[in-house]
């Protein structure tokens, strides 16, 4: 079975992520989005809110993927929740130049780190190449509309969470 995991911190998931999933779903049989749950840093949301505010934006923005995507909080090295998928494939979103400079370096050293495990990139659309999720939260930090750039539970968690602080 040909399995991949996209790893990010997903804080929020934008359509851009999004679109990616579309975009990897046809080519494997099964895609793991798998949430980093890393306690060095501070994201605003959760990893449990991230999971589910993913989950909730697959069911309303991408039905039709529904038992091909799996959506899990990991911690640690990406190849190594690769192995416990037994995922033999990384994919990344591409939106620009400057993304696959430092993409690159990332799939050289998993590559030096699991030998059985490829990197394999997509572009995001066109009109996604913009979007980022730190630009989204800082967007949102001062009141803008970032609803073109984020599903409808993103958007939600995202004003909750802005209220918190």
């Amino acid at each position: 079975m040909r399995v991949a995991v996209y790893p990010g911190s997903f804080d929020p998931v934008t359509f851009g992520h999004l679109d990616v999933v579309r975009r990897a779903a046809p080519v494997f049989e099964r895609v793991v989005i798998a949430v980093l749950a890393n306690p060095r840093k501070t994201p605003l949301l959760s990893a449990r809110e991230r999971v589910d505010i993913i989950r909730a934006s697959l069911d309303a923005e991408a039905p039709d993927l529904s038992g091909r995507v799996e959506v899990e909080a990991f911690d640690g090295l990406t190849v190594d929740f690769c192995r416990t998928k037994e995922a033999r494939f990384i994919v990344r979103g591409l939106r620009a130049i400057s993304d696959f400079e430092s993409e690159i370096q990332f799939a050289h050293n998993n590559r030096k780190l699991a030998p059985e495990i490829d990197t394999v990139f997509f572009m995001t659309a066109l009109e996604h190449g913009y979007v980022s999720s730190s630009l989204v939260r800082e967007i949102a930090s001062f009141g803008g509309d970032v609803s073109e750039m984020i599903p409808r539970p993103a958007i939600r968690a995202l004003s909750t969470a802005l209220a918190r602080r």
